[in-house]
């Protein structure tokens, strides 16, 4: 539907998701198999990293088709389920403009360049010391806090909540530490 995002699992453009929010809409939905929602996740979780607690990946999944309708047990219309972004904005490359973003309006989500060490994080604060970039990912910046001295953001991931800490990292705060405090993007919904 997002021909602007990106290219499914080969990346993609957080600016164009979040404008695409904000023009076109986006629909309710829910986990894989979950019936909930107009249009629930389509593809199964997959294991591609290191725990192995799931099937394991068959490499990239393409992008699904754009189904602009709901599921047929599902009692509104495709249209009627949309939901808008208001506002759609980037966050200048400062640690005290991304913390005072994150205070006043909650998570925003950023990039960062995924280096061969961090498939292997489980706690801690991150920091790459090892292996060669794998590429970006965008994930969601929650907070901040300090551990043991190490300033870090805290950040959920999309990789299953059996990757890291239950799903989430903790990295380097105020470095633009892997590019994670270069290219924030946040927005806000449009309320009814």
């Amino acid at each position: 539907c997002c021909k602007t995002c990106g290219f499914g699992c080969n990346g993609g453009f957080p600016q164009g998701a979040w404008s695409y929010f904000k023009k076109t809409g986006l629909v309710t939905g829910g986990n894989y198999n979950s019936n909930e929602g107009c249009r629930p996740y389509s593809i199964a979780a997959c294991d591609h990293h290191v725990n192995k607690t799931l099937p394991p990946c068959q490499g990239e999944e393409k992008t699904p088709s754009c189904a602009k309708k709901c599921l047929d047990n599902y009692s509104v219309a495709y249209t009627d389920d949309k939901h808008y972004g208001d506002s759609v904005y980037s966050i200048r490359s400062d640690e005290t403009q991304i913390k005072t973003e994150l205070y006043k309006n909650g998570p925003v989500e950023a990039a960062f360049t995924v280096y061969a060490d961090f498939l292997l994080y489980s706690s801690g604060v991150y920091q790459h010391t090892s292996g060669s970039s794998l590429g970006g990912h965008a994930i969601k910046i929650l907070g901040w806090g300090v551990e043991n001295s190490m300033p870090y953001w805290l950040v959920a991931n999309s990789w299953n909540q059996d990757w890291g800490d239950n799903g989430f990292f903790k990295i380097l705060r105020g470095k633009d530490h892997c590019g994670i405090e270069s290219g924030i993007v946040a927005g806000a919904p449009k309320l009814n």
